[in-house]
């Protein structure tokens, strides 16, 4: 889907083939969720040319929790009403990309790694930490200034950390009830146990923009930073900064 992965496994046993294996996985998910291929399962079923009764699992276990989590959202999260490369309004790529790296990190998991951090253009997934004594540190990239950190998160894994906001990709964002692009906030990012949520949450907080910090203090074991477009900040009460 156009986005850099890095991989940093500490503690990977010898012969191990599992890095391989997650890369393998990535490139199938690309290949069945991505809006830019005319050829993907979701790209065919957004046309219509798929029905449901012709999803693979993956596909099928995708949409069922992008309908949960618009939900509990209140739609500000929806997979299915927002404009896609493709030329549809069928795009989970805010959970897909999350949900695949959560997986990426439980298959390192089964095979052995226990301290380790992977990246996904800003998606996080971390186990353990990278040495005795140490945490992993993340930054939040500053959203006006590409080479500044706004904040640095010391953690230690299982965790996940999610940022949505446009400094990459323009006002891509869409609030899926009004139709129109949103750039209330300039960035929002949400740290909890599953990838997966924490990235469709930080793009419902983005939609809800300041309101979402307080929004998110519903959702049990999760929590949300967000930047302003004037250089304030907010966060919840459990972030961990």
């Amino acid at each position: 889907m156009g986005m850099a992965v890095s991989i940093d496994v500490r503690d990977l046993p010898a012969g191990s083939n599992a890095v391989g294996d997650v890369v393998g996985w990535l490139h199938r998910v690309d290949a069945t969720f991505s809006t830019y291929r005319e050829d993907s399962e979701v790209t065919r079923l957004g046309r219509g040319e798929l029905g449901i009764e012709d999803l693979s699992p993956d596909v099928e276990e995708v949409l069922l929790r992008c309908i949960d989590l618009s939900e509990r959202t209140g739609g500000a999260f929806d997979a299915f009403a927002v404009p896609a490369p493709n030329g549809t309004t069928l795009d989970p790529s805010g959970y897909v990309k999350g949900w695949s790296i959560e997986i990426a990190a439980r298959m390192l998991e089964a095979a052995g790694a226990t301290s380790f951090c992977i990246n996904a253009g800003g998606d996080i997934a971390i186990r353990g930490v990278p040495d005795p004594g140490r945490p992993w540190r993340v930054g939040i990239r500053h959203p006006e200034w590409a080479d500044m950190v706004a904040v640095t998160l010391e953690l230690e894994g299982p965790i996940a950390v999610a940022t949505s906001a446009t400094y990459e990709r323009g006002a891509h964002i869409v609030d899926p009830i009004s139709g129109e692009a949103v750039t209330d906030i300039a960035s929002a990012t949400v740290v909890g146990p599953d990838l997966g949520v924490a990235d469709a949450y930080a793009t419902a907080v983005f939609v809800m923009g300041e309101g979402g910090v307080d929004w998110i203090e519903s959702q049990d074991g999760y929590s949300a930073y967000i930047i302003t477009h004037d250089g304030r900040t907010r966060w919840s009460s459990r972030f961990p900064i």
